[in-house]
């Protein structure tokens, strides 16, 4: 198999013989990795925990990790799901890579669809599963909205959305989604919404694809998934607590396969996350600060005011070039549209990732703003 370098290998690449100014402290805006401090109650949890390390834990995770997602699923989306309605999985990436070759599996000419520009490892996931790709190109003449009329979609075994959008930080309305489930069900797709940043938004909330498959008469969720990850919500990547949630019959034979995976949370682990799943509280506090980290970024950089995400997706007339100089005068990091797309989705755009907090956040904006006002 042949797997493109990762953006950040590609970003390491360009930058390599290039001399930051050391005037400037070094910064990195590059991963969307929450540079706060996880909240002392779900460390407390998984301190107090350690002890349970000399125990496997199983590849369906607990029930009580179970119950706590369920539970921020009928607290944030009104949703009620069976048991059988949500697996547990080790945060989200190790799902969006082998689902796919699960679900492809045996047929002759897989066809897999997703969103351009995209997180890598959809592509990765394609590459593996041996299937024919057809990009949703995600562009300023659309709105960044992915078109549901494009002819190959029909063909489509699997169609992966990625709404709250990353990097773009478009928003489909719960009507939209509710096109996309008609269109999967007519066709016969699967259809996967990649929600991690779902709580990560301004004003009002996105919708979920499940809200959006009850709304168009889906009650039992067939052909239509959701995963969603603690990571960006609680400051916690490092539990790697996500979920796939859904269609019970794909979730049954699924869950089957994760057994072969290996892919097992360790208990203490799993007690912490369910602990942060099952609080809604110290979510408003991040929430509260990424949106005034997108604010400033508004007020100072004058780009549009985004509704979701921790993302700038920041035209601009070169994006290697521009990242290449701001890294070199300013010693910032960003990085460039084009490492996240395929066949010219994203040139000239970069990827500013605004998750330190809001005093850094507004000294390293006035920076990028001074240097796009000295370069024309």
């Amino acid at each position: 198999m042949h797997f493109e370098p990762y953006p950040f290998e590609k970003l390491t690449e360009l930058l390599k013989d290039i001399t930051p100014n050391s005037t400037y402290p070094a910064v990195s805006l590059t991963i969307g990795e929450p540079q706060f401090e996880t909240p002392d109650f779900i460390q407390e949890a998984l301190k107090n925990n350690s002890a349970l390390l000399n125990k496997y834990p199983k590849s369906s995770g607990e029930a009580y990790v179970n119950d706590a997602q369920r539970s921020f699923v009928k607290n944030r989306f009104n949703v009620d799901l069976k048991q059988s309605e949500l697996l547990s999985t080790f945060g989200t990436r190790e799902v969006l890579f082998n689902f796919p070759q699960y679900l492809l599996y045996g047929k002759p000419n897989p066809v897999m669809a997703y969103t351009n520009p995209f997180y890598q490892i959809y592509e990765g996931a394609a590459i593996a599963s041996h299937a024919r790709v057809v990009h949703l190109s995600l562009t300023k003449e659309n709105a960044f909205k992915p078109d549901i009329n494009l002819p190959a979609l029909k063909e489509a075994d699997l169609i992966i959305l990625n709404f709250p959008n990353n990097p773009t930080t478009s928003v489909l309305s719960l009507d939209e989604l509710g096109e996309w489930v008609k269109f999967a069900l007519k066709y016969d797709i699967v259809l996967l919404n990649d929600e991690c940043y779902s709580e990560i938004y301004v004003g009002e909330k996105p919708a979920s694809l499940l809200e959006a498959s009850l709304h168009v008469g889906n009650p039992s969720f067939k052909n239509v998934l959701v995963i969603n990850s603690i990571s960006k919500r609680s400051s916690a990547p490092g539990l790697r607590s996500g979920f796939i949630a859904g269609d019970e019959k794909i979730l049954n034979g699924y869950a089957k396969y994760r057994t072969y995976v290996g892919a097992g949370i360790p208990l203490p682990l799993q007690i912490a996350s369910a602990v942060a799943w099952s609080d809604m509280e110290h979510v408003e506090l991040t929430r509260a600060q990424y949106a005034k980290n997108l604010r400033l970024a508004h007020e100072i950089l004058g780009v549009p005011e985004v509704d979701a995400t921790f993302y700038v997706w920041l035209e601009v007339e070169d994006d290697l070039s521009f990242t290449c100089k701001l890294y070199e005068q300013k010693n910032i990091k960003v990085l460039p549209g084009r490492f996240l797309g395929r066949g010219g989705v994203g040139e000239n755009y970069v990827r500013i990732a605004l998750v330190e907090n809001s005093v850094k956040t507004e000294a390293i904006l006035k920076e990028i703003r001074d240097f796009i006002s000295t370069s024309k």
